[in-house]
């Protein structure tokens, strides 16, 4: 008995010793590169626009160029991550994000900073994926469930460079111009690569070359699913003049991936999986559903405050602001939590009422009541975040955590892209107090049977989360 028990606290420090500051750093530094390169530039599109003498429809491209190029690069990150190293892959993608930062010094046009920004969506993708795998891989080892702090932290990294980004993006651009908030990416990937070289374990080896990895990757299905990807999206940016024509394209590319997905030992999307992970598949819909309602709150409520009660861009933004702090406190309970079902009900509950009271407000609605209704909406953004990523990281298997890990951000950035053409079609011209009453119906619409489905969804832990004890395999490729 003594003798179990002395063994048995070396190996709960251990524990401590590798989910602690040095293990959790370079992955939460890593989290926060797409959502702030996703934010700084809002304070920077009317400088670039009166230096390159465009229209407001072109700088668009800036924020959609980044839009696009994540949700294709993150799944196909993931799964490189999940075929030759989430460490190999994390380091390349903070080495395309350094040399993004260089050559925005030299781009010449406006086209030339919209790849700029295409190549930061691709670099940044790579960490979040990485960062799962490097969790779920460290925790088999230990063979215990990762600590709901760990997935918090990463959470929380993304929430607040969400709400202070447009904030560095406006200091940034007054100190040094508009090209610093591209710039400064170089020194950041610098200081990332620094710390995934000095604190990150190193990958597993894998069993077969490097040359026989690549020979077996499916880059067919990461081309059939950039063209379906690429082909909804560009309809659902347009729907207020629909592109008709492309949604044969959607299907035609969708019904290709689907064919060669079934026929192939390794696919990069695994159809089959999803197809028997009904728990999964549910999850993605849930997030896509909650990223609707969560991007149009965030846009078209600013939108609204701007133009209906007439706030300038400052006291709009002081409005917003107590809604990620909201956020951030929830996060932060959501990992004392054991669970996962309550809390996304509860969360789920709280962005239906959200909603509801959206449609109690006007234009002379006291300044108070504006706060309060922003804050319900922090309550999901927490809770719901870190319920869904902790579900998406039990109920996805082990040897593919880095694909489904990229899908659930996939889910997420096809949601912002919705919620964008929703604002345009609901609002017209002007953001008004009509046009703010049908976006929260259509809200509304989303958010019952969210809220219904996740309380019929028996297949959310309720308790304490449950890992495997083995590691995470390497998935097993064809010979070449």
């Amino acid at each position: 008995m003594r003798a179990a028990a002395g063994t048995a606290a070396p190996e709960a420090g251990a524990r401590e010793i590798n989910f602690g500051f040095r293990f959790l750093a370079p992955l939460a530094f890593g989290s926060l590169l797409n959502p702030i390169n996703s934010t700084m530039i809002s304070t920077a599109l009317g400088p670039i626009r009166s230096d390159f003498h465009t229209s407001v429809a072109q700088t668009a491209w800036l924020i959609a160029g980044l839009y696009l190029a994540s949700a294709i690069a993150q799944p196909t990150l993931g799964r490189m991550a999940d075929v030759f190293g989430p460490r190999r892959i994390y380091l390349f993608g903070l080495c395309v994000v350094g040399l993004a930062g260089l050559a925005s010094l030299w781009a010449p046009t406006l086209s030339m900073l919209i790849w700029v920004r295409v190549a930061l969506g691709i670099g940044t993708s790579a960490a979040y994926p990485s960062a799962m795998h490097i969790l779920r891989t460290q925790s088999a080892k230990l063979g215990s469930p990762p600590p709901r702090k760990a997935l918090s932290i990463l959470s929380l990294t993304a929430l607040s460079t969400l709400a202070i980004g447009p904030t560095l993006g406006g200091v940034l651009t007054g100190l040094a111009g508009w090209r610093s908030i591209f710039v400064v990416n170089l020194p950041v990937a610098l200081i990332g690569i620094a710390m995934v070289l000095a604190w990150t374990p190193k990958d597993e080896p894998r069993s077969a070359s490097s040359a026989q990895l690549l020979a077996g990757f499916d880059f067919t299905g990461i081309l059939l699913f950039g063209a379906s990807l690429l082909s909804a999206m560009f309809f659902l940016m347009g729907l207020d003049h629909p592109r008709w024509f492309l949604l044969p394209l959607v299907a035609v590319a969708a019904t290709g991936l689907v064919l060669h997905s079934l026929r192939r030992p390794q696919p990069f999307i695994d159809v089959r999986m999803l197809l028997r992970n009904r728990p999964l598949a549910t999850t993605y819909a849930r997030v896509g559903a909650y990223s609707v309602i969560g991007y149009s709150m965030l846009y078209g409520y600013a939108q609204w405050l701007e133009s209906g009660p007439g706030f300038g861009s400052a006291k709009a933004g002081l409005v917003t602001l107590p809604m990620s702090l909201v956020a951030g406190a929830c996060s932060l309970a959501g990992a004392r939590t054991k669970g996962i079902r309550g809390p996304l009900i509860f969360g789920t509950a709280a962005m239906l009422a959200g909603c509801i009271a959206l449609l109690l407000l006007h234009s002379a609605s006291g300044l108070w009541l504006l706060v309060a209704v922003m804050m319900l909406f922090g309550i999901p953004q927490g809770l719901c975040n870190i319920s869904n990523q902790a579900a998406m990281y039990v109920q996805a298997p082990a040897a593919e955590i880095g694909a489904a890990a990229g899908l659930l951000r996939t889910a997420v950035y096809i949601g912002a892209i919705v919620s964008s053409s929703l604002l345009g079609l609901v609002y017209g011209g002007q953001p008004d107090d009509h046009g703010l009453h049908r976006l929260a119906i259509v809200m509304c619409c989303l958010a019952v049977p969210m809220l219904i489905l996740t309380i019929a969804d028996r297949t959310l832990p309720r308790a304490a989360l449950k890992q495997p004890t083995e590691p995470a395999a390497t998935p097993s490729l064809p010979r070449a």
